[in-house]
């Protein structure tokens, strides 16, 4: 079966060049995908033996470190692919737009809209400072990137503000702009939280979690330019596809936000 439709092709690998083949095939991997194959079907082990022609044990070396990287997914009785050209990265200090994100990796981002309607929340109203019987406009996406599982996104928005969003369609668009063009809103700060979350039976069945998987869950509140909180966000994204960085100095430690309050 042919692995890929591009001309580019495999490169021979050099046995005397002192670099491990297993490190040679690996980044003859990521430069074919950067040349446009592998889109839809990563090839298996006996495809790559036979095109290489190295042993079965190079090729699995030089897979396992993709799929630690989080640049191959891989299930038993499934077809491998290519996560994304490398995986997701929130720099922290910086809005982040898990749509933006994904697509700039070279991925295309799509959500499976599991809710979105009008609902009373006492509890999420009280951490966006609204009366307990406010009426909140709720979103829930399950987010996929080149149609495989990313993350769970979950919103609430005071309903005064965001009731037009009802009737959008969020297959393939980012909230924040939605906001912006129906609401007239745009989410110029807040803080946000970042953990490790272990996940359970349903959450790893949603997200098509290897057993190995965890996840972190990232909790957002957000406030328009005159400081009213407008976004509460809960997320739980795969841990395998997503990092988060920071720059730092020898003078001025790691550049963070401000301080975190108790929700």
């Amino acid at each position: 079966m042919p692995t890929s439709s591009s001309q580019s092709g495999p490169r021979p690998l050099t046995r005397s060049k002192g670099t491990p083949l297993w490190s040679q095939l690996r980044a003859d991997l990521l430069r074919r995908l950067e040349d446009g194959e592998f889109r839809d079907v990563f090839p298996g082990e006996h495809d790559l033996v036979a095109e290489y022609q190295v042993s079965r044990h190079t090729v699995r070396e030089a897979l396992r470190t993709l799929r630690a990287e989080g640049l191959v997914t891989a299930q038993r009785g499934r077809v491998s692919r290519f996560a994304a050209s490398r995986p997701l990265e929130q720099k922290v200090g910086e809005a982040y737009s898990l749509f933006r994100s994904v697509e700039e990796v070279g991925a295309v981002q799509r959500s499976t809209v599991r809710r979105l309607d009008q609902r009373a929340d006492g509890v999420i109203a009280a951490r966006l400072g609204l009366e307990e019987s406010t009426p909140l406009v709720h979103l829930e996406r399950l987010r996929l990137a080149d149609g495989e599982p990313l993350a769970v996104d979950r919103v609430w928005l005071p309903a005064d503000i965001a009731r037009p969003l009802l009737s959008v369609d969020f297959t393939h668009t980012s909230l924040y702009d939605e906001l912006e063009r129906h609401c007239r809103t745009h989410i110029s700060g807040g803080w946000e939280r970042i953990r490790a979350v272990v996940p359970t039976r349903a959450e790893r069945k949603l997200l098509d979690c290897p057993e190995s998987t965890a996840l972190f869950a990232i909790d957002r509140l957000g406030h328009d330019a005159a400081h009213r909180q407008v976004e509460w966000r809960q997320t739980l994204v795969r841990a395998d596809r997503f990092a988060v960085a920071a720059a730092f100095s020898a003078d001025d430690g790691y550049r963070l936000g401000g301080p975190v309050p108790t929700p």
